[in-house]
C-alpha cells in the first residue's frame, strides 16, 4: 500500500484538532484501586503544554482512582447523529500520565482561571469547595481513526499523525 501523502496527513491532522478542539469535555477511563477500569467524563481545558486539566470532585469515583493510579486515558469521539456509520466514528483518543497540582503549588491559580475563562463561571462555585481536585493529564500516545483504513498514531507531543496501515502492524 503507497504511504500517504504529507497534504492529506495534513489534513487528517486539522481535522483531528478540530475534533478534539470542538468538545468542552473528554470521557475518562480510569483505573479502580481493584485494577477495574471505570468511564466517566470531565470538562477539560488543554494547557499550552498540551496536558488536559480537570478539576473533580473527591466524591467521584474517578479522582479516588486518579489518586489511587496515576494513569488514565481520555477519548473525544464524534457525536452519533453526525457518523454515517456508527462502527467507524470520527475519535481520538490518549493514554496520559495523571499529575495532581496542589492548591499551594505555582500555577494552580493560573489553571483555575484559565480553566474558568474557557469552561464558565461553574469553575469560579467549584473552587471553593474543599473536595475538588486539579489533576494534569499529560499524553503519553494517541490515535486517531477517522474510518475504516484511516488509523494513526498521533504524536503527544507536536500532535502529528502517522499513518497505520496493514503492512506496518506485520512489523
Amino acid at each position: 500500500m503507497a504511504s500517504m501523502k504529507q497534504d492529506e496527513l495534513k489534513e487528517y491532522a486539522e481535522s483531528c484538532r478540530r475534533l478534539q478542539q470542538g468538545k468542552r469535555s473528554l470521557l475518562l477511563s480510569t483505573l479502580s484501586t481493584a485494577g477495574l477500569p471505570e468511564i466517566s467524563y470531565a470538562p477539560y481545558w488543554r494547557n499550552e503544554q498540551g496536558e488536559f486539566c480537570i478539576f473533580v470532585s473527591r466524591l467521584a469515583a474517578h479522582t479516588m482512582n486518579l489518586l489511587a493510579n496515576p494513569v488514565c486515558s481520555v477519548l473525544f469521539i464524534e457525536d452519533e447523529s453526525e457518523s454515517r456509520n456508527l462502527f467507524a466514528r470520527e475519535r481520538l483518543s490518549y493514554c496520559c500520565d495523571v499529575e495532581e497540582t496542589q492548591a499551594d503549588s505555582a500555577g494552580f491559580v493560573s489553571t483555575l482561571d484559565s480553566m474558568e475563562a474557557h469552561l464558565g463561571a461553574t469553575v469560579q462555585l467549584l473552587r471553593g469547595l474543599p473536595d475538588f481536585h486539579l489533576f494534569k493529564l499529560k499524553p503519553q500516545s494517541g490515535s486517531y481513526v477517522v474510518g475504516f483504513g484511516k488509523a494513526f498514531e498521533v504524536d503527544p507531543v507536536d500532535n502529528s499523525l502517522s499513518h497505520l496501515n496493514v503492512d506496518r502492524l506485520k512489523r
